[in-house]
């Protein structure tokens, strides 16, 4: 039995998300990850969105309005959302734990999907694949999705990312956009990053707390690692220990920007005391521009 303040969670998600999605998004991820098409379908009234080099003068002309010509769809779009559960996606020193804004994050691109006619699917992983619900259409189907987001209790704590697209790339065989939402707290995964970017669209997004890059400077305080369960103390006053912290966590990040990069895989850095619609709609935005370039 789900709580119910799970469900007013979900409800409160739905709303927010779905609102945003039709007045916000809806146009650019049409545009950036739609096929084309190979054969002529119709002509239909221009929408905000559309891309202007399949506008008919011709016809423009004649009716006054702009018109756009339709083509039949190559395949139908499929969306993954891959989601990192192990034991650092329990944190959080903002009003919520990354786990949380990552469920917000898959309400928005699962509702793009279904507004879109498009099917989603969720893998949740930890050092192991812990949860797979394959791609369908429907409300009611990202409904599920983000209960699982918010709801679904991991059995692992470690990470293992290469481990999770290992599992995508065997039950995807077409090409999907492919979100993958992580804290990326692993290592070794780089060569399956790549050869999974090969098969799917692969879009990374790092959620970071703002206390993973600086230090506050609050005295001795006593830290757990939920992934390998270990304790230890550390004296925050310490400035020489809280500069060391941040020039590590900063070369970690520029690190992980550095191989997306390199891989060209596109990225969105996400920060719990963020704005994560903003950052969400300037990927759009620069895919768009990529795209059209």
């Amino acid at each position: 039995m789900i709580p119910k303040e799970v469900l007013k969670q979900i409800r409160r998600i739905q709303i927010t998300t779905s609102k945003l999605v039709s007045t916000v998004f809806s146009g650019q991820y049409k545009s950036v990850f739609k096929g084309k098409g190979i054969e002529f379908n119709e002509l239909r009234q221009y929408e905000f969105g559309d891309d202007i080099r399949f506008i008919d003068w011709n016809t423009t002309a004649k009716m006054g309005q702009p018109f756009i010509k339709k083509f039949i769809e190559e395949r139908e779009l499929t969306v993954m959302l891959l989601l990192d559960f192990s034991g650092s996606f329990y944190f959080g020193t903002t009003n919520k734990l990354k786990r949380e804004l990552a469920a917000e994050i898959c309400s928005a691109l699962g509702f793009l999907a279904v507004y879109n006619n498009d099917k989603v699917g969720l893998l949740i992983f930890t050092n192991k694949v812990e949860k797979f619900i394959p791609p369908k259409k429907g409300t009611q189907h990202v409904l599920r999705i983000i209960r699982e987001a918010l709801y679904f209790k991991s059995k692992e704590d470690k990470t293992n990312i290469s481990v999770a697209l290992e599992y995508l790339n065997k039950v995807c065989k077409r090409r999907a956009v492919v979100f993958i939402i992580s804290d990326f707290y692993d290592e070794g995964f780089q060569k399956m990053l790549s050869i999974t970017n090969k098969h799917h669209d692969l879009i990374a997004i790092t959620i970071i707390d703002p206390k993973e890059l600086k230090l506050p400077n609050i005295g001795m305080v006593k830290f757990y690692d939920p992934e390998t369960k270990n304790t230890f103390t550390l004296d925050m006053h310490d400035k020489t220990l809280r500069d060391y912290f941040s020039r590590q966590s900063s070369e970690l990040l520029e690190r992980q920007n550095t191989m997306f990069k390199k891989l060209g895989i596109d990225q969105i850095n996400v920060y719990l005391d963020g704005n994560w619609q903003k950052e969400l709609f300037k990927f759009f935005r620069m895919r768009e521009k990529k795209l059209h370039f």
